[in-house]
């Protein structure tokens, strides 16, 4: 039984951050890009403005 309490704190141990972990990385990869698309529509628009493109 005592080994078996202890498998069980082990495996609790180990696993116990990571889903912070795995959540902290998903989001800096999302901030990321939406970094990079933000960056890419605002470089379309000065594009088009700069081409001389009718917003009409």
């Amino acid at each position: 039984m005592k080994t078996t309490l202890l498998i069980k704190e082990i495996y609790l141990e180990g696993f116990k951050n990571i889903g912070s972990f795995i959540l902290k990385n998903y989001f800096k990869f999302f901030s990321w890009f939406c970094f990079a698309l933000i960056f890419m529509g605002f470089y379309a628009l000065l594009f088009r403005i700069f081409t001389g493109f009718s917003f009409n």
